[in-house]
């Protein structure tokens, strides 16, 4: 039984409403209704409509709900990982948690002071240099000039950004003000941080020492930390338990393994699927079906042997090799990048020929046993045609990769793939 003198974070029957297609909460009738029914002592009218948060399908209903019925608790020093794919709620929940934007109906309850890192530069004036933002945001989380005076040196060496600390901030790269940003929130020594995927934005280096910074804050400091990442190794090592979102509700709670799996689980797609929902672009040139080819026609790829991906184009503007540019991010369960391949790579023999399939062919595939999920990304004439997050999955069984008879792990760490790119017509 937790004690309820632990509990420093407790999210009751949260669910956020939003009207499609308008600015603010609907109509002057639609209010006035609401007003009505609340003078009345009656529950708001519009609770009762809204489809789920599903950004895939369309719309019949003027209403969404963004989240459903969210209930968790968050210990004091725990950290917390909310994950799931785009759309699915987890940033509307930490606006909430953050009170940035309030919920429709249910309760948030804390105990002490919320610093929260939701976007690039939130808070931040791009006319004031970076030392008078840090006295900004100090001030907005609630700090003296006295407090926040006694931390700037290690703010700013943290930050990493001593020689631009006094220049406009408008001058700043999206990297150096995340940098700044995080730095500002980890320092003033909130009770509860809460910081979504913005340290994606910063360099290998500064992942590696916002993820310490955080472990020190959650463990050495017993404060307690609400991340949202799609980085899995991250969320593995950083979080003490995790919340999965899917269409605005809650579908997982509890142990991170468990929770990850539970995720990558879920993000698995049939590679032969026709329609993708979680894409964008203009969709004059946009992948119809995939099919993987290992060593045998239609088996699963095999470490060490041949391994093809062909690409079913639905081609309306009859765009020719030379316009078209396809890349492909292939990684692995922890949503770590192993690989990045690109036609740009590639030299087409003829590059006037109009585009209907494209295979991706490696003669000897070097990934480990195990799933592998591809995004797949199309420009025509250096306009976005096709973008999929995560289109596909696939599976490697472990294979003879040196043959010698022995199955042995290949190192892969940004593997590098010869591949060849050829057009089928």
């Amino acid at each position: 039984m937790v004690d309820s003198k632990d509990i420093i974070l407790k999210a009751e029957n949260i669910s956020k409403q939003y009207r499609l297609g308008m600015v603010g909460t609907g109509t002057i009738s639609h209010d006035l209704n609401r007003w009505w029914n609340r003078v009345r002592g009656k529950e708001d009218p519009y609770l009762q409509v809204g489809e789920a948060n599903d950004r895939s399908t369309k719309s019949d209903s003027d209403y969404v709900w963004a989240l459903q019925d969210i209930n968790f608790e968050v210990k004091k020093g725990e950290v917390l990982g909310i994950i799931g794919k785009n759309g699915a709620g987890k940033s509307t929940l930490l606006k909430i948690l953050s009170k940035v934007t309030g919920p429709t109906t249910g309760e948030i309850k804390t105990r002490g002071r919320i610093a929260s890192l939701l976007e690039v530069g939130t808070g931040f004036h791009g006319e004031m240099t970076g030392r008078e933002n840090i006295f900004l945001n100090g001030a907005i989380l609630g700090m003296t000039k006295k407090e926040i005076t006694a931390k700037i040196d290690e703010i700013i060496e943290f930050s990493g950004c001593q020689r631009y600390i006094d220049t406009p901030v408008k001058r700043y790269s999206s990297g150096m003000t995340v940098r700044l940003a995080f730095a500002v929130a980890a320092f003033l020594e909130p009770e509860i941080l809460v910081i979504d995927e913005v340290l994606a934005v910063g360099d290998a280096e500064f992942q590696k020492k916002a993820i310490g910074k955080m472990q020190d804050i959650s463990r050495g400091d017993g404060r307690t930390v609400l991340f949202v990442s799609h980085n899995m190794a991250a969320v593995k090592s950083l979080c003490t338990r995790a919340l999965v979102l899917k269409n605005g509700k809650t579908t997982f709670e509890g142990d991170v393994e468990e929770a990850v799996m539970f995720y990558l689980e879920g993000s698995e797609v049939d590679s032969k699927v026709n329609t993708f929902h979680d894409r964008k672009g203009s969709g004059k040139l946009k992948i119809k079906e995939i099919e993987i080819q290992g060593k045998n026609k239609n088996k699963t790829p095999q470490t060490g042997f041949p391994f093809a991906i062909t690409f079913s184009l639905d081609n309306n503007i009859q765009a020719k090799l030379n316009d078209v540019q396809m890349d492909l991010r292939i990684d692995d369960n922890l949503g770590q990048r192993i690989a990045w391949l690109s036609t740009s790579l590639v030299n087409f023999s003829e590059e006037n020929e109009i585009v209907n399939k494209l295979v991706f062919k490696i003669d000897k595939l070097n990934l480990n046993k195990g799933i592998y999920y591809v995004t797949t990304y199309i420009m025509v004439k250096n306009e976005e045609s096709d973008w999929i997050q995560n289109a596909f999955s696939f599976e490697v069984e472990e294979g003879d990769y040196y043959g010698n008879g022995a199955s042995v792990s290949v190192s892969q760490s940004k593997a590098l793939f010869n591949f060849k790119v050829s057009n089928v017509l």
